[in-house]
């Protein structure tokens, strides 16, 4: 007789085939319903049964984990990096593990990240918004009557000019960069930076000095990290050791040339200590991805900020990472299937 399982992310069709031999899949949440259409209530309802439970974006409080586990469940999986949607006490006091797909969206964070970096260090946005709103472009004219001249440039010089105004830039190669966790997501952006020609440095309190000796990153204290980097890239984790962990005290300590980067989570900055560094000039600028709240509300400060590149929660995004995700997360099934220990089993962190 075949297992029930509920099935809320995205996993191929191929990677599916050999999972559907032994269990009946039914579709569910998100999967069936879309991103952001479905409750907890009808996640619980729609699981409810189910001897294998994947979840994606779903969230599953301590009622709906004992709901299902005294309905039969003894598999959980959540395909995310952090699986901070489920209730983690709930599932050990049920006698189970939690499968999870660490690093799944590692690649698409570090290129964001390095995107970002870049973005901010040549005022790409801000330049690309300005001229799109107007400034520094000439009145209307025929763009096909083109000036005989080779070296065509935006002048003159004066205080209208674009260089004055949005300021100029500096390059990565040669620049500090102290990565602040060193996880999957870290090491990516240590990798892509040296690249780059970047000194690295890494702050992690459970930093393998090792992997990153490998990779050539220098593991150093957090003093050192803050004191020495010209930007710092944020990949802490959404633990409570973390909360608001990067503060006024981090700021202080930061050269005031320096620049702030956070792909991780708003959680770990304290927002009014954030503000007021950029405000106050206690660090040069940032770039940040992800918001106390979300959407983030059009009256935010840092959205007037010209030093700051702000965009909406997208460095996790692409079209490989469910892919990347659906493979890790069909690992665990057909483990639990054949009656294997699983690879990506999440450990509470403090």
């Amino acid at each position: 007789m075949k297992k029930k399982m509920a099935l809320c992310t995205p996993i191929s069709e191929e990677l599916l085939a050999p999972i559907r031999e032994k269990c009946e899949i039914v579709e569910c949440g998100e999967l069936r319903h879309g991103k952001g259409n479905v409750t907890e209530e009808m996640t619980r309802e729609e699981c409810m049964g189910s001897e294998l439970v994947v979840l994606g974006d779903e969230y599953a409080g301590a009622d709906t984990i004992k709901a299902w586990a005294d309905a039969g469940m003894k598999f959980i999986g959540v395909a995310k990096g952090t699986p901070a949607t489920v209730d983690f006490d709930a599932i050990t006091a049920a006698g189970l593990s939690l499968s999870y797909t660490p690093g799944r969206n590692r690649v698409a964070v570090a290129e964001y990240t390095i995107g970002l970096m870049i973005a901010m260090a040549r005022k790409i946005t801000i330049a690309a918004a300005g001229l799109r709103k107007g400034e520094h472009t000439a009145p209307a004219s025929d763009i096909y009557d083109v000036p005989d001249v080779k070296n065509v440039t935006f002048g003159p010089l004066d205080e209208n000019h674009p260089f004055i105004h949005y300021g100029i830039g500096f390059e990565l190669y040669g620049k500090t960069l102290g990565i602040a966790g060193y996880g999957a997501i870290g090491r990516e952006v240590a990798v892509r930076a040296k690249a780059f020609g970047m000194n690295v440095i890494a702050y992690d309190p459970y930093l393998n000095e090792a992997l990153a000796a490998a990779d050539g990153v220098k593991g150093v204290d957090l003093d050192t990290m803050l004191a020495e980097s010209d930007i710092v890239s944020v990949h802490l984790p959404t633990i409570p050791s973390c909360k608001a962990i990067v503060n006024k005290e981090w700021f202080g300590k930061m050269k005031k040339t320096a620049y702030l980067v956070n792909t991780a989570r708003a959680y770990v900055i304290d927002q009014k200590d954030f503000v007021e560094a950029l405000e106050n000039g206690d660090i040069a600028g940032a770039a940040v991805d992800v918001y106390w709240k979300e959407p983030v509300p059009e009256n935010h400060p840092l959205l007037r900020m010209d030093n700051v590149v702000c965009t909406p929660h997208m460095a996790g995004l692409t079209t490989d990472v469910d892919g990347w995700s659906g493979r890790m997360m069909a690992e665990e099934i057909t483990a639990y299937l054949e009656e294997k220990p699983g690879k990506y089993l999440w450990k509470v962190r403090k």
